[in-house]
């Protein structure tokens, strides 16, 4: 299972910190990924972390603002959101699926529940 928490109200500039956390298998098994979905797209991957070396990925458009990170300890993967803008306004979603990231859009064959994350003034 994956538990995705961690979503809000912030105002463009803010930062949110999400996290997912998993339970029935390890993070040393499985990479991670963040995806989103705004009104009216579809889900789009965000970031993964892969599951051997912790290599990470960005989409474009969230690279230097978004830092994903994992404790492996707690079992729990984090998504770091700086400088928001309204853009960034969506469902965000964790997923897994392989144990390596093909890029920043994880393999997801397994989906934790989203989490809202609004971006406004």
């Amino acid at each position: 299972q994956l538990q995705a928490s961690g979503g809000g109200l912030v105002q463009p500039g803010g930062s949110l910190r999400l996290s997912c956390t998993v339970s029935g298998f390890t993070l040393d098994f499985y990479a991670i990924g963040w995806f989103r979905q705004s009104p009216g797209q579809g889900r789009q991957g965000v970031s993964c972390i892969s599951a051997s070396d912790g290599r990470t990925y960005y989409e474009d458009s969230v690279k230097g603002r978004f830092t994903i990170s994992r404790d492996k300890a707690k079992n729990t993967v984090y998504l770091q959101m700086n400088s928001l803008t309204v853009e960034d306004t969506a469902v965000y979603y964790c997923a897994t699926g392989d144990y390596y990231c093909p890029g920043y859009t994880a393999v997801a064959y397994y989906w934790g529940q989203g989490t809202l994350v609004t971006v406004s003034s």
